[in-house]
């Protein structure tokens, strides 16, 4: 079985002596437990190697990864591997968020590497769904302070076969560093093209903070061109709005254009 993953680096000023390579890892087959153990072998390398080049350690460890999953008698399900909508690009460059943006900080590396494997899960909710020409939306959120705690959210999402079954499973989420005044943000496609970058643009715009957000969308058959983002998006925005996040009023004045000061869930 051959696979194959995608890796982007964007290599910020300050590497390799304060700062890491910025990555991002597309693959559509590569999920959960797979995403997290690969994610996490690249930043451990870097927290061992800090201050060095790492880029050539990076490709062999997952050149490595690859080659033990291709030869797995339980490899990835590359028939699972769907994109299911209009690969020509029917959206706006100009809506997509800053990709300069989505950078793995020091911070995040530490935190990564310190964090405690038995992290208490955090309470995830589920909100309603929307269906559209047979597709179907569901939006999943936790509040979340750590990469881990993102990953471990993750994961339990996976271990449900209805979730797991989805077409595309699409999350971002935005955890603020106190003490460094700054935020670790990231997103995922997972097969829907350039869907996590407008989920994570959603958040940006919403101000809002330590919450992770996932839309699972199962595909029916039909396509439903630029009329899926609205739908990702609306299922989002509307668990956001259901656990207090944000509400429909900020909602409209922040779609305007008025800045307001980010924040987090109200109760907090």
């Amino acid at each position: 079985m051959c696979v194959s993953v995608c890796l982007k680096i964007i290599l910020p000023p300050d590497y390799p002596s304060s700062a890491p390579p910025i990555y991002q890892i597309n693959a559509g087959w590569l999920r959960g437990a797979d995403r997290t153990t690969l994610s996490n072998s690249l930043e451990e390398l870097y927290v061992e190697n800090t201050g060095e080049s790492i880029l050539y350690l990076w490709v062999e460890k997952i050149r490595e990864f690859l080659a033990e999953k291709s030869q797995s008698e339980d490899g990835p399900e590359m028939g699972k591997t769907v994109t299911t909508e209009e690969e020509a690009h029917d959206y706006d460059e100009d809506d997509l968020p800053d990709y300069s943006m989505l950078k793995l900080a020091n911070q995040s590396a530490q935190l990564l590497s310190s964090a405690s494997d038995d992290e208490e899960l955090p309470l995830i909710k589920h909100g309603e769904t929307i269906t559209d020409r047979r597709s179907t939306f569901q939006p999943h959120l936790a509040a979340v302070v750590t990469p881990k705690q993102v990953q471990r959210v993750l994961n339990h999402l996976y271990e449900n076969k209805k979730i797991a079954s989805a077409t595309h499973n699409i999350y971002a989420y935005r955890i603020y560093c106190e003490d460094k005044n700054s935020f670790l943000q990231d997103c995922e496609d997972d097969g829907e093209t350039a869907a996590g970058g407008r989920l994570l643009h959603l958040l940006q715009i919403l101000d809002v903070r330590n919450v992770l957000v996932v839309v699972s969308r199962w595909y029916g058959g039909i396509l439903l061109g630029p009329d899926r983002f609205k739908h990702i998006n609306n299922c989002a925005r509307n668990i956001l709005i259901q656990e207090g996040y944000t509400d429909t009023s900020e909602e409209t004045s922040k779609a305007g254009g008025k800045n307001k000061r980010p924040k987090g869930k109200k109760a907090k």
